[in-house]
């Protein structure tokens, strides 16, 4: 079974969409991708520095963006699911058909502006604890009333809340945990961003999804989802909400995934899954000129899910 993922924030880098925009099917299709969020995203995949695509108002259309944009080349036929971290979620969205590559990229704009308000409004922040027992980092994060607002697999969980609250774990960390604090521009996937979901709920009010011809893995505890509102509930009520990876890989575990795919700017989420899905198969799609061997990586691993 084939599932198809799509990465979050972060997995951008300075000059990425470079070779895509010269696939002469991919550029127009992104170019009006980019009309719909109101950016111009070509000349941020390009030319723009790390600091620039860091901002979470870039960064996040970018990303959704590029992943649609790539998913329509790849014309997989019999895909099992689709799944995407963080706001990945939105491109796995529209490409599984609960709501429109159009509305994604409407959604995606006002997610990131809405969450870059929200992160302005009080100094916070991400913290990666990679190793570690899990009980004791887990403990240690509710001591500082930290949330664990990323739980990647074993020896993955992200922290994030206040400056004040990091700096306190920087100092008193878990045991054979080693601390990375991310660069973001604050406490995504908490309590911090609730205001974001009141824009957000109000934003997809105005739109009617439909019932996704893929299922679409839910970042909020993978659950298979088949109901097009469910969806986009589910996708605006994670801004505030920890993102349970785990939890999706072991879906895709348990419905027998054995390709995943990751679109681009690939490779996060293709590792974690080279760590914690022993023995299946995964396709990093990083460069256009990876079209023809991602198109048979989908067909010998396409199959539905039931």
């Amino acid at each position: 079974m084939l599932v198809i993922v799509a990465p979050g924030q972060g997995a951008q880098t300075p000059g990425f969409l470079q070779p895509w925009l010269e696939d002469q099917a991919f550029a127009p299709r992104f170019s009006s991708l980019s009309k719909a969020a109101g950016l111009d995203l070509a000349h941020y995949g390009t030319e723009a520095d790390a600091e620039t695509i860091r901002d979470t108002k870039i960064a996040q259309p970018l990303l959704v963006a590029t992943g649609l944009a790539a998913f329509e080349l790849l014309a997989a036929g019999d895909v099992g699911a689709l799944s995407g971290h963080s706001v990945g979620e939105l491109a796995a969205a529209a490409a599984a058909g609960a709501v429109t590559a159009e509305e994604a990229m409407v959604l995606v704009r006002e997610r990131g502006n809405a969450m870059a308000e929200a992160a302005a409004a009080a100094p916070t922040g991400m913290t990666a604890v990679l190793g570690g027992d899990r009980t004791e980092v887990l403990a240690a994060l509710e001591k500082h009333g930290l949330t664990p607002a990323n739980d990647n697999g074993p020896g993955q969980i992200v922290a994030a809340g206040t400056r004040d609250q990091l700096a306190a774990l920087a100092e008193e960390p878990p045991a054979k945990a080693r601390l990375t604090a991310l660069s973001v521009a604050g406490a995504f996937h908490t309590e911090h961003m609730a205001p974001a979901v009141g824009h957000l709920e109000k934003v997809a009010a105005d739109m009617s999804p439909s019932d996704p011809v893929t299922p679409v893995i839910s970042n909020r505890d993978g659950q298979v989802v088949r109901d097009g509102a469910e969806v986009l509930s589910r996708i605006v009520g994670q801004i505030a909400n920890p993102v349970r990876w785990d939890l999706c890989m072991e879906t895709m575990r348990e419905l027998g995934v054995t390709g995943i795919l990751e679109l681009p700017p690939a490779g996060v989420l293709t590792g974690i899954a080279k760590r914690n899905l022993k023995g299946v198969e995964t396709f990093a799609l990083k460069s256009p000129d990876q079209l023809d061997d991602a198109r048979a990586f989908c067909h010998e691993h396409g199959e539905g899910v039931s």
